[in-house]
């Protein structure tokens, strides 16, 4: 059984993928400069992203994905996607923090877990009578730190 793309290396696929955008490929500098990283450190990612048969890169030339590359690149940023949606919409944690901690979470999530917090965000955000009380009782308790009284006492 191979062994499973590492964190760092869906990072970087994911990085290619948004920064080639339609224009189809990018240079190593690019990366270097989105993923925070020296350019060596990103041609030796190459280097390994190549000999696994998801990246065309070609020394200092553009770097471009493979199919299989689009394949393991779209399910990163799907991963991503749904985290970030997970924790903005349904937890009210801010965009920056959502972004950064997404990025994190992305990779310890298996396929299953993913789907299920997609279908959650998803149900949540089209319930025909708005918010669910659950969720609107959660973020009143997030705010003050008790539960909503609701009804009067008998």
């Amino acid at each position: 059984m191979k062994k499973p793309h590492t964190a760092s290396m869906e990072d970087y696929l994911e990085a290619i993928a948004v920064l080639r955008g339609d224009s189809g490929a990018v240079r190593v500098s690019q990366i270097s400069k989105a993923l925070g990283v020296k350019m060596p450190s990103v041609c030796g990612a190459l280097k390994r992203l190549s000999e696994d048969g998801l990246v065309n890169h070609e020394r200092y030339g553009y770097v471009d994905l493979t199919a299989k590359g689009k394949r393991v690149a779209e399910d990163v940023f799907r991963r991503h996607e749904t985290v970030q949606r997970f924790l903005m919409d349904i937890l009210s944690v801010s965009p920056d923090t959502a972004t950064e901690e997404a990025c994190r979470m992305e990779h310890l999530l298996s396929p299953d877990t993913v789907n299920r917090l997609a279908k959650f965000v998803e149900f949540v955000s089209t319930f025909p009578q708005g918010q669910p009380g659950r969720l609107e009782g959660f973020n009143y308790y997030m705010a003050n730190g008790e539960h909503q009284q609701t009804g009067s006492p008998t």
